[in-house]
């Protein structure tokens, strides 16, 4: 797995910090495990395939629904990383 360079740097975990191991268990088909990682990697895959559903096929409420999904996974991934440094105060 690549190492993540702001923890290596700052010390303590970037936001993303969990999804490769997430996807990794995912792969595997540790769904709860994959979750309890990294809780946006299911709703950030599904968003990518509905993106490039997207531009293939210029889905009519694509764009919309694009825009709503990577809202919603930028919240997951802000609350996670809020959540995990409230753990190490």
């Amino acid at each position: 797995m690549l190492p993540c360079n702001w923890k290596t740097d700052f010390g303590i975990e970037c936001p993303t910090c969990g999804f490769q191991r997430s996807f990794i268990e995912l792969i595997h088909g540790h769904v709860g495990e994959s979750i309890k990682l990294f809780p946006a990697t299911i709703p950030f895959l599904i968003t990518l395939v509905i993106l490039i559903f997207h531009l293939f096929f210029k889905w009519k409420q694509g764009a919309r629904f694009i825009v709503w999904s990577f809202a919603a996974c930028a919240f997951l991934i802000a609350s996670n990383y809020f959540l995990k440094m409230v753990e190490l105060l």
